[in-house]
């Protein structure tokens, strides 16, 4: 049994560069999170008005060409193509993370990973064991208590955990976006009814292409536009869920920049550039307005409400999201530190992990996406679907809510007695035990 001197620490701060990068991240995604929750509501408030049909009309309103099959309504849109400009920059941020991040150290990879898989398998198990006799099809909606919200998770993390350690800001972002990878694969392989092979091959010209121009550093949106719809639109008409575009789109960009390419020395790729210019778009656009346009479902009053909340399907998203997120990642994480070399960094307690577990239960976005491929936009199934997805995250927001709170409020106590007490030049007493 390794000693506690030599175990590798879970919940280390890691380097400041990362702390930086991921400090800035935060910062979108919080505005984009803020965004998402006044879309939902309005959303929430037009369908359930005496102007409800409006809404759905709008909803339904086929836009695009018929010649290439996109004649879509205005919510296939959101769910297709809004929710693409999303996933390619997942595809960014985790090709940037395991390749010149953090988590390039297979090490600091394995918790968010492990926990990320814990944090599926355990909801779609409940799901299951609620919805096992439930039939019709029930089962189809496996999983949809799988997937965590990175926006709207990160928005209630910055008002509430002021004080908390970037380490868990830090494990929060990066295990929901391993959460929303294993998400788009499995909306690939379990959601895929039929697959076009034809097109899906020829969608790897335009990628070729793509990815040929961005290893080369061409900016030019004349060129990679084009190719990266062209793409888009052959992955559409291949049958598999067109978001997986942007996830592939997203790793074909270049983290660091080659010798070949870049003369004598290597320096940054495109992806912190993209990054840059997309993900403002992604988090404070795209993002709400398909939270606009998957969130409006009509609640029928206390009847309709009470009836879809006695809904196996409803019930199982909801138990899911709240109990299977929060032991799920918790469990693996606690696993982890007992059977491997790998112990608690001393800036975190267990209780903090096991907020941020109940925090990650915030499956808005994802999970009504697969709630539609599951059942079926617009049937009365899947408005269960969404009461079952808008309860479960708001009953795992408020629950985390209550516990970091608290756990801020210590962590500002600790702050401010450390920042009295200091006389280290400066630097704060958390950071030399570290140091020493």
């Amino acid at each position: 049994m390794p000693t506690p001197s030599t175990r590798l620490p879970l919940f280390s701060r890691g380097s400041w560069s990362e702390a930086d990068r991921i400090a800035a991240v935060l910062r979108k995604e919080t505005v984009g999170g803020i965004l998402l929750l006044i879309a939902a509501v309005v959303a929430l408030v037009w369908a359930n008005s005496p102007l409800a049909d409006s809404y759905q009309s709008l909803m339904d309103f086929r836009v695009g060409p018929s010649a290439l099959h996109l004649d879509l309504t205005l919510s296939t849109w959101a769910a297709d193509g809004l929710l693409a400009i999303f996933f390619f920059v997942v595809g960014l941020e985790l090709k940037r993370e395991f390749v010149a991040g953090d988590l390039r150290d297979p090490k600091r990879a394995a918790l968010p990973i492990a926990a990320a898989v814990g944090g599926m398998a355990l909801p779609a198990i409940i799901f299951v064991l609620v919805n096992r006799t439930t039939g019709d099809g029930a089962l189809q909606g496996w999983a949809i208590p799988t997937a965590t919200d990175i926006a709207f998770a990160v928005a209630i993390l910055a008002v509430i955990g002021t004080h908390l350690p970037t380490a868990l800001r830090t494990f929060l972002l990066t295990l929901a976006v391993v959460d929303d990878l294993l998400a788009i694969t499995v909306i690939a392989i379990f959601y895929t009814e039929k697959v076009d092979f034809t097109s899906l091959g020829l969608a790897l010209i335009p990628l070729a292409l793509f990815t040929v121009a961005v290893q080369k550093r061409i900016r030019s949106w004349w060129i990679l536009i084009p190719l990266a719809v062209i793409t888009w639109v052959l992955v559409h008409e291949s049958g598999i869920h067109a978001t997986v575009a942007g996830v592939l789109l997203g790793f074909a960009v270049p983290v660091v920049r080659s010798r070949a390419a870049g003369g004598p020395e290597a320096g940054p790729g495109l992806a912190e550039h993209f990054e840059h210019r997309i993900r403002p778009l992604s988090a404070g656009v795209a993002i709400p307005l398909f939270a606009f346009c998957a969130a409006g479902v009509t609640v029928g009053g206390f009847t309709g409400l009470t009836s879809a909340l006695t809904d196996p399907i409803a019930l199982g998203i909801i138990a899911g999201l709240v109990i299977g997120k929060t032991v799920g990642i918790f469990g693996t994480t606690f696993v982890l530190s007992k059977f491997t070399k790998a112990s608690l960094d001393n800036t975190v307690k267990w209780i903090d992990v096991v907020g941020i577990s109940m925090l990650a239960g915030i499956g808005f976005t994802v999970s009504l996406l697969i709630g539609d491929l599951a059942f079926g936009p617009g049937t009365e199934r899947d408005d269960h679907v969404k009461i079952g997805v808008l309860a479960g995250s708001i009953l795992a927001a408020l629950l985390a809510s209550a516990l970091l709170r608290s756990r801020n409020k210590v962590y500002k106590r600790i702050h401010k007695d450390e920042t009295r007490d200091d006389d280290h030049d400066g630097i704060p007493d958390v950071y030399q035990r570290d140091e020493t």
